[in-house]
């Protein structure tokens, strides 16, 4: 089989191109390298799962080129059998400097990357996000407690439901070109008949992410204590998230590519028993590393969450799939991994 990643130079998609390799698959990654463009800033070296790919798997293509030019999408997509699109715009900060930058990678390039399946008649995984819920999330009811905030509604005691309301609330120009591009792909499903599968991520961490202040607030914070540098935390810190680790979010693309399934769509965390607060997690890291992360507070962000935590039963009935890693351990890979490679996140 072959398979085409875009972003797949990414830390997601370096983690699909990896699994699809090593079950013997020729893979194609398709990135244009803009991360660090994208988010004015970056930590570490921007090629660093480009060329980790390009040392450990010849069966795996580097190509450059970018989403938004359906040109330079033909080619790799070529004879392809599943196509996993990872590649994103993925700050909410950023839509907010630039939204038409923002609206061209997410809904434009999807659409490009939908053209390229409906042509090949190839599988699609596509990366949403649980921003596609807006601020309708934080009109549940929430109960403070000491260190984190949690659901009052029983209603939703499991998390977030994929049949949420998407409608009538705000969602920051990031919110929505991803949800644009979802129905998309929801669109494209019914009527061409693609086999597609959506997924709207909670918060995803592990190995070879470089997380900055704007995305990828968990390898962040790990990074930024490590290297003892300054964490801004938005808000008072209470709020929660559940996080997946990337092996078992790669496993549950699998187990839908490899489903008998035609269309799904799937809220994708790491539910109610694997959440965590921005304190719990500074609170974890102390314990961890040894090290008191530099800790300061700001204002609250635009459209932020004070609590989304995905309900993942969907997902675990359909796909016969449920995460396997928990934080403690997860975060514990993580580390190792940053450790080993502080010359090249300082």
């Amino acid at each position: 089989m072959s398979v085409l990643v875009t972003g797949g130079a990414g830390f997601i998609g370096s983690h699909v191109a990896e699994h699809y390799a090593k079950k013997g698959n020729n893979v194609i990654v398709f990135d244009n390298l803009s991360r660090a463009e994208l988010l004015g800033k970056s930590v570490g070296e921007p090629n660093y799962n480009w060329n980790y790919l390009k040392n450990n798997y010849s069966n795996v293509e580097l190509v450059k080129g970018d989403t938004r030019n359906f040109d330079e999408l033909k080619f790799p997509s070529k004879d392809v059998a599943v196509i996993f699109h990872t590649a994103a715009q993925t700050a909410v900060t950023a839509s907010l400097i630039d939204p038409r930058t923002d609206f061209e990678i997410n809904a434009i390039g999807t659409f490009n990357v939908l053209e390229a399946a409906r042509l090949k008649d190839a599988a699609l995984v596509y990366c949403s996000t649980n921003k596609v819920y807006g601020e309708n999330v934080n009109a549940i009811l929430v109960e403070e407690q000491e260190k984190r905030y949690c659901f009052a509604d029983e209603k939703y005691s499991d998390g977030i439901p994929e049949a949420f309301s998407i409608d009538s609330c705000g969602h920051s120009p990031y919110g929505c070109s991803k949800l644009a591009a979802d129905l998309y792909v929801q669109d494209y499903a019914r009527t061409y008949g693609l086999k597609t599968g959506i997924f709207r991520m909670s918060c995803i961490y592990g190995e070879r992410q470089f997380g900055v202040e704007d995305q990828g607030w968990v390898a962040w914070f790990l990074i930024a204590t490590l290297t003892n540098k300054p964490i801004t935390i938005y808000g008072d810190g209470k709020q929660v998230r559940d996080i997946l680790y990337v092996t078992d979010l790669v496993g549950a693309y699998d187990c839908f590519i490899e489903s008998k399934l035609k269309h799904g769509i799937f809220n994708m965390g790491g539910g109610p028993e694997k959440s965590i607060s921005l304190l719990e997690l500074v609170d974890l890291l102390k314990e961890s590393t040894g090290i008191s992360p530099r800790i300061s507070f700001a204002d609250w962000r635009t459209s932020d969450q004070k609590v989304y935590i995905s309900n993942i039963s969907k997902a675990k009935d359909l796909l016969n799939w449920a995460p396997k890693v928990n934080p403690r351990d997860g975060i514990a890979k993580l580390q190792k991994w940053a450790s080993s490679n502080l010359s090249i996140i300082q």
